[in-house]
């Protein structure tokens, strides 16, 4: 494989997996009738009342592992928050970092929920949702796929220019080879023998990129790469549904 220069491409934050003790959401809206593409205003509470968290939201397709589509402002001293969403299906979790912060992979000592699957229809006045929260006690990923996310994968080792497994790198999957929209998918960390496995939700052509940071523009000295067979573009990636695609590589080099 080629090894990839650097170009500076905008790579959209990814979001982590983070957690709250018991927590009831209730969220209340009102949609326009005349038009779905219409937001409609969402407040609510987080009824301990819990401080500091937030709100993640992703739409019924998206990876729960990756960036959300709509992330709340920090809840109020009484658990408050306000925000915005068109009519549609959404996901929703509630998280809360020990860090404060609001992105990046939960760590142990965070608290994280389950996701709660919910829909916004037109012309509702409001929802009422219930999200339960625990806190991460280990290292294991948050969440187990879904079954038919075990068996559809991309899957391969991360090195360094001298052919040596690199630890400690994500793998951002793509489908669009500009690669300049939100991720689909995100895969784990890598260890020390450099390999990733990215479950995917369904069949179809992925474009492949590599990086050490978490979230933003990659930076000088950080470790960013992607997957090409040689050419200028980004290689395209075929995976079938109930198929785990092997033997990728991907070489990252550091951004200067």
């Amino acid at each position: 494989m080629k090894p990839w220069t650097f170009n500076r491409r905008l790579l959209r934050q990814a979001t982590p997996w983070m957690t709250l003790a018991a927590v009831v959401l209730l969220l209340t809206g009102g949609c326009g009738s005349a038009d779905r593409q219409t937001p409609a205003p969402v407040t609510g509470t987080v009824s301990v009342p819990l401080a500091e968290a937030r709100v993640y939201i992703y739409q019924e397709d998206d990876d729960i592992y990756g960036p959300a589509r709509v992330i709340s402002e920090p809840t109020s001293q009484g658990g408050g928050f306000t925000l915005s969403l068109r009519p549609g299906r959404y996901v929703a979790v509630v998280r809360k970092r020990a860090s404060g912060e609001a992105a990046g992979p939960v760590m142990i000592g965070d608290y994280r929920s389950e996701p709660l699957a919910f829909e916004v229809r037109e012309g509702q006045e409001s929802v009422s949702l219930s999200l339960t929260a625990t806190l991460k006690l280990s290292g294991e990923k948050d969440f187990p796929p879904r079954a038919a996310e075990q068996t559809t994968a991309i899957t391969g080792t991360i090195l360094d220019a001298e052919g040596r497994p690199v630890e400690g790198v994500r793998v951002h999957v793509y489908d669009h080879i500009q690669m300049s929209e939100r991720p689909k998918y995100v895969s784990e960390r890598t260890g020390a023998d450099g390999r990733f496995f990215v479950p995917v939700r369904r069949g179809g052509t992925y474009y492949l990129a590599a990086r050490d940071r978490f979230g933003g523009p990659p930076q000088l000295g950080d470790l960013f790469g992607r997957y090409d067979e040689g050419t200028v573009d980004p290689s395209g990636i075929v995976v079938r549904k109930g198929e785990v695609t092997e033997g990728i590589t991907i070489t990252v080099h550091k951004v200067w």
